[in-house]
This record gives C-alpha cells, structure tokens and sequence, in this order.
C-alpha cells in the first residue's frame, strides 16, 4: 500500500520517478499528407537542378532518393545514378523533311557528276588529248591543230617572222619547240631540220637559240615586202633582210590552208646569188 504524502497525494510508484533525458524523446511521425508535400518539394527541387543544367548544355542525372514508404498507392521513385553526375544532353535530330530534302540533293549531285565523267569521258574519244605525248613525238606528227582551230597565222610574212620571234625570245623550252615546229608540215619540219645539220626540227629548235646573241634585232628583222599576197604558194628569202644578232634561218615556202591561216610547207638554205625581192603595194 502506497503511503500518503502530508499533502495528501500518493507517492510514485517505484521505478516510475525517472523521468525521460531531453531530447531523447522521438520525432513525431510524419502523417500521410505531411510525407507527401515533402516529396513533392524534393521534386521540385530537382525540376530546377534540371532546368538550370539544360540552359548550359548539360543533364543532370537524377539523384538518388533514399527508400521511402509510400502510401495511397503511388509507385516508388526509381534510383538514380549519384547526385550531381551530368551527361551531354542529347542531340536533336533533324526533322524529316530536311533528312529527306538532304537525300535528294545528295542523289542530284551524284547523277551530275556522273553525267560530267560521261561527258569527259565522251570528249576525249572524239578529241583525243595530245598530253600523253611527248614534244618531239607530238611535232613529228604534225600536230594537226590548224585544220580545227586558229593557230597559224593569217599573213604569211608574219608566220616567217614568228619563226624568228620564236627562236629568238626566252620562252620555255617545250612551248617554243610546238610554236617554230608545229607552224610547218612533217615534211617541212624534216626539210628544215637537215638543211641547217640538225637530226630533227625538236633538235635544231633549242640549238638555234643557243645561238642567238642580240634578241631585239634578230627578232624584228623579217618584215613584209610586199602588200601583194599571192593566193597559193609563196616564198620567202632570209637573205633579202639583214639579219643580225642571230642564225640564219634559210628559205620557207609557205602555202595558205583552213581558216585563211599560212602553213610552212617547205623548207631550203638561202640561195645564192639571192633573187630580187617581191615589189608593189
């Protein structure tokens, strides 16, 4: 039986006079409506996180949620990988259309450049290319150019002095062998090569200019000597100018062919004694 205090309450019972430390009290527990406003400021939380990662180009991963219990039958937030882990953000692809619009221009580009190779290819079996030659061959044939194209010239004192000219002036050694050889015929090429002692007109060109020692004169030597132009074959002497600074180049017999132009057809040294010049106007 409990005895009384003198204000007449009962004193404790044993073991219950010990009261409970402060703070070890427990956390009042959470009721539903409380759990589910927390979860959802932690989403929205992270809906920021997010927001501000893909203004910068980048994704945050979703952060690991710890296990929660859920109730009112929600389904549990899968875990994520670690916090803070960012990954590229996806490249957008292109829209349909322009897949589309990209794959005919492709199929365009394609069908023209086969056409060009056709062409190409077209071209050089009706005009076969002379590239493949080399100088000495190409001349030897004849080149051939005159009777298609404008390559000779239409006077047929100029096309004695281009020969001049031609030796005479600095050009490259290739360019001028086809500019002296290819203004004559086969047969001309080999009449002037063996009538000033060289074995071939490719040959004699670059040992020709070898020799010359004063360009100015030695190329403006030849001019015309007459205004009247027979329209067949004509003749012209080195020997009627006084040439200077260089060779002797000897006789061209040259003939009018396609275009108006003047072919060398023939080739011989300067005779001796030298026939009068052509006169008239």
């Amino acid at each position: 039986m409990a005895e009384q205090r003198d204000d007449g309450k009962p004193d404790n019972e044993p073991g219950t006079d010990i009261e409970p430390k402060a703070g070890g009290r427990p956390a009042p527990r959470l009721d539903e409506e409380q759990l589910r406003q927390f979860q959802q400021f932690q989403q929205f939380q992270d809906y920021l996180k997010f927001t501000e990662a893909q203004q910068q180009g980048l994704v945050p991963q979703q952060p690991t949620q710890p296990m929660t219990q859920h109730y009112g039958g929600q389904p549990p937030v899968p875990p994520g990988p670690p916090h803070g882990e960012l990954v590229k953000a996806p490249r957008p692809r292109a829209p349909r259309w322009l897949r589309r619009l990209g794959g005919k221009l492709l199929a365009w580009v394609i069908v023209i450049l086969l056409i060009c190779i056709g062409a190409t290819i077209a071209y050089r079996q009706i005009f076969p290319s002379d590239a493949g030659e080399d100088t000495a061959t190409f001349v030897q044939g004849g080149g051939g150019k005159h009777r298609t194209n404008q390559v000779l010239s239409t006077n047929p004192w100029e096309a004695v002095r281009a020969i001049y000219d031609t030796i005479g002036k600095p050009y490259p050694p290739a360019t001028r062998v086809e500019k002296v050889c290819l203004s004559m015929s086969e047969q001309a090429q080999a009449q002037f090569a063996r009538d000033l002692g060289y074995p071939d007109c490719a040959t004699a060109v670059p040992a020709l200019n070898a020799k010359v020692t004063d360009i100015t004169p030695y190329i403006y030597a030849v001019r015309p000597m007459s205004s009247v132009v027979p329209r067949q074959n004509l003749t012209i002497h080195s020997c009627w100018y006084t040439i200077r600074g260089g060779p002797l180049l000897g006789s061209f017999t040259l003939q009018e062919v396609e275009m108006g132009q003047w072919l060398i057809t023939g080739h011989a040294n300067s005779p001796d004694p030298c026939p009068a010049p052509p006169t008239g106007n």
